[in-house]
């Protein structure tokens, strides 16, 4: 069966729950395993070339000869951006934030341990959960990269209350959540120039966006933005 085909075939819901921020189902459509939360489509498990370079391109922007960076994922979605930090043996500490107790269901012993497995039993690894809005403003920890995927961008929020973390006060938070030297970097569907302003207006330096090539339409993209050292 072609890409193309498991994109049309009808998809199966494998658990759906109500939670205190909404709705989130599991779905699989022939081999390949889609997160939807509220009715939107977050993300599957068809490529993941996004959730890996928002990885790798906040550890290529770290400075050079720091060791065993700490980093925190905003959103354990299907894995893939925690198995690709797992992977990385320079990477010290790996927190993940995640709100929904049934996507860490999913994970934990559920039809996403497929793609986590190794990564959760990875020593370094921390699964918290937790709301990210109210953890990066909370925590009592810093960490030298913040790497969020928890919206389809800045201006596409799964809920209205994620919205704060885009905001002035929550891009502040996320600058003081980094130890002097860390990145910033957050996944979006498409690019913003209004968000890169917003990040400048936060204290943030080196502000620049990395496209992702898609099949089709606009590039997905990394937003990357740097505390001072």
């Amino acid at each position: 069966m072609t890409d193309q085909d498991v994109r049309y075939e009808s998809p199966v819901t494998v658990d759906r729950r109500e939670g205190p921020h909404g709705e989130v189902v599991l779905r699989r459509r022939g081999g390949i395993y889609e997160i939807i939360a509220n009715g939107c489509f977050l993300m599957d498990t068809s490529d993941g070339r996004s959730e890996r370079l928002l990885v790798d391109a906040a550890l290529a922007a770290l400075p050079a000869g720091r060791r065993d960076p700490a980093v925190l994922i905003g959103g354990l979605g299907v894995g893939f951006s925690l198995a690709r930090a797992a992977g990385e043996p320079r990477w010290g500490r790996i927190a993940v934030v995640e709100r929904e107790a049934a996507v860490i269901g999913w994970h934990r012993g559920g039809p996403l341990a497929a793609f986590s497995g190794p990564a959760l039993a990875d020593p370094r690894t921390e699964i918290v959960h937790a709301d990210l809005v109210a953890y990066v403003q909370t925590a009592p920890v810093t960490y030298d990269a913040l790497c969020l995927d928890i919206d389809n961008g800045p201006g596409w929020t799964v809920t209205e209350d994620n919205g704060g973390l885009y905001s002035p006060a929550g891009l502040r938070a996320c600058h003081d959540r980094l130890a002097p030297g860390g990145v910033l970097a957050v996944w979006s569907a498409r690019p913003s120039e209004a968000f890169e302003e917003a990040l400048r207006n936060a204290g943030f330096e080196g502000v620049r966006t990395e496209e992702i090539a898609v099949a089709r339409g606009v590039p997905d993209v990394v937003h990357l933005a740097l505390r001072a050292a």
